[in-house]
């Protein structure tokens, strides 16, 4: 089997594991964790990174610093895993549905028209139903890169919060424009990262989130240690999480990182050459990154043409499991899940069309030339069999 995305360990990652078991530190301290922090804002050019449990809680301790409360509307994409979404629930605060354009990330004319149309604004608060609109999640899909030119300037001219869910994205930034050298997760005022066993790179579980503020990013860490003032005698004055990384996890990430720069290189070199294989392909079209943009490329997707594919995503995945090769379906929109029918949406319809035609396919950083033939030939096999006659 041809596996989708999984975790490539050929660095240091056993010696520095090995080095924290020796020293006894595993928990949630130790200096590896220090040195992760370090290696990430060195990487993502910022002066503060909290490394944490997951990108979820990230997510959530974002929301908690940006002050979305019971209440409060927060502005999300439905085409994303659904862990972008749930902190807001979490937050006892209400999710709106926003469409995504053609590079899968939210968009931010519907963006722009919803706040326009559908709010009211104060001058100082955007309010939605009699409910105030604190902030806006912006997932940087499959390490692409969202228009971020617009999005923060709506942001600034209704004063929200924006969160940056980057956990897909680093490593990926900008070559042109206001931006030009900023890394996803580093333009808004929150920036989550995931460090899951299919992400770029891994620490098991695990995240890391950063902050426009140096010092908010200190209260997150804080807020992630059960905000604990005194470590003796045990002192708290806010309500905490524990949402810190171990030491352990750690050690597997400051191994990781020495490798990132290579894994973002073979990504883009193996969507390359599958990007010269599916060209100009009648049945299938590989989606492109972001222009004006150097994208990490984490996962490629295939947009199926449904004028001449009927056959279900699921039926087209087992066909090509059946020839050893392993793919995914984008996810199932967030707002027809259970937990979230009741919530509003805005002009949905690019999300559900990519939602019925995106197909994921094998791209870890260990994949051979070889593998990638064999994994084309396979879905051009399988595709060609489901096609209208």
């Amino acid at each position: 089997m041809i596996p989708l995305s999984i975790p490539n360990f050929e660095g240091n990652e056993k010696k520095y594991v090995d080095d924290a078991i020796m020293q006894g530190w595993v928990s949630t301290g130790g200096a590896y964790i220090t040195r992760l922090e370090e290696s990430l804002a060195d990487f993502l050019h910022v002066e503060n990174v909290a490394a944490c449990q997951s990108g979820t809680s990230a997510l959530h301790l974002s929301l908690i610093s940006a002050g979305v409360t019971s209440g409060d509307v927060v502005l999300v994409p439905p085409l994303t895993f659904i862990a972008a979404v749930n902190p807001v629930k979490y937050q006892n605060a209400k999710p709106v549905f926003i469409d995504c354009d053609d590079s899968l990330c939210m968009d931010p004319v519907k963006l722009r028209t919803f706040c326009e149309t559908e709010c009211e604004f104060d001058g100082e608060r955007l309010h939605y139903k009699g409910a105030d609109v604190k902030a806006v999640i912006v997932v940087h899909v499959f390490g692409n890169m969202a228009d971020m030119e617009q999005i923060t300037e709506i942001a600034e001219k209704y004063h929200l919060v924006v969160i940056e869910d980057a956990t897909e994205a680093l490593g990926t930034y900008y070559l042109t424009g206001i931006f030009a050298g900023k890394r996803a997760g580093t333009i808004g005022d929150f920036g989550a990262y995931s460090f899951n066993g299919n992400k770029i790179i891994t620490t098991g579980g695990g995240g890391a989130v950063t902050a426009r503020d140096p010092k908010e990013v200190d209260h997150l860490r804080y807020l992630s240690t059960q905000a604990k003032d005194d470590p003796h005698f045990y002192i708290h004055r806010e309500v905490g999480y524990n949402y810190r990384m171990t030491n352990l996890q750690a050690a597997l990430g400051v191994a990781q990182m020495e490798e990132l720069p290579e894994f973002i290189r073979r990504k883009q070199k193996n969507y390359k050459l599958y990007e010269e294989l599916f060209a100009d392909y009648p049945l299938a079209e590989l989606l492109p990154f972001r222009e004006g943009t150097c994208s990490n490329m984490w996962l490629y997707s295939l947009k199926i043409d449904r004028t001449r594919i009927r056959t279900g995503m699921r039926d087209i995945i087992a066909g090509l499991e059946k020839e050893g090769i392993q793919t995914r379906a984008i996810w199932g929109l967030i707002n027809e899940q259970d937990p979230y029918r009741a919530e509003d949406t805005f002009c949905l319809e690019k999300a559900p069309f990519y939602a019925d035609r995106v197909l994921n396919i094998p791209c870890s950083t260990q994949i051979t030339e070889e593998e990638i033939h064999t994994v084309t030939a396979a879905i051009k096999n399988v595709l060609e069999g489901c096609a209208n006659v």
